[in-house]
């Protein structure tokens, strides 16, 4: 049977941290639902392109794709889920302000299915109060919200990524191919690179 993989976005999800997992995940055959709270399907929301340039404190954002949603938040049955990925960019800022979004990803937490969270998605893990003593890494500008909470910040180069249990977070989006690796194996799937 097909495995059902939930993503949650916001404007201004990072598009990369989107792409990236949803080709891969669909090419290993994951059925993959993305959804907005409110948004309906087939709406869209606009996400952003993140660029480290020399110079510059911190990255620069410029307008990316559009990303379609595929189902309606208020149909979302997490239960009927084996996975969740939640990408970066600024929309797990607000997000986490939703208490709908943050109930979503806590019941995954809870019950231990796997999770991926890249850059500031770590931000909707913090927001469920059940991260204390986990290892977490995410995008350095939010290592003060993993310290306060009482989650383990761990420190990895941008194209790595830390597991703990079932979640698997990296800093950016470089750690893409390593956290699908990591989060296929979880849903009893293996990618094996070439040698």
């Amino acid at each position: 049977m097909t495995k059902k993989i939930l993503m949650i976005v916001g404007d201004f999800v990072e598009t990369l941290e989107v792409y990236g997992p949803l080709f891969t995940l669909k090419t290993l055959g994951f059925n993959v639902d993305i959804v907005c709270p409110n948004k309906n399907k087939n709406e869209t929301v606009t996400s952003a392109v993140h660029d480290f340039t020399p110079g510059f404190q911190t990255y620069t954002e410029k307008t990316g794709h559009l990303v379609y949603t595929t189902v309606n938040f208020t149909e979302v049955n997490p239960k009927t889920y084996d996975g969740l990925i939640i990408p970066g960019g600024r929309a797990p800022e607000y997000l986490r302000c939703i208490p709908q979004v943050v109930e979503v990803v806590k019941y995954f937490i809870e019950t231990n299915k796997p999770i991926a969270a890249v850059c500031h998605g770590p931000q909707l893990l913090l927001a469920t109060g059940t991260c204390t003593g986990r290892k977490i890494t995410c995008y350095p500008t939010v290592m003060p919200e993993c310290t306060l909470t009482g989650a383990q910040y761990t420190k990895v180069p941008n194209d790595e990524c830390i597991v703990d249990g079932n979640l698997v977070t990296g800093p950016t989006y470089l750690s893409t191919p390593k956290m699908m690796i990591n989060f296929t194996e979880l849903l009893g799937s293996k990618i094996t690179p070439p040698q």
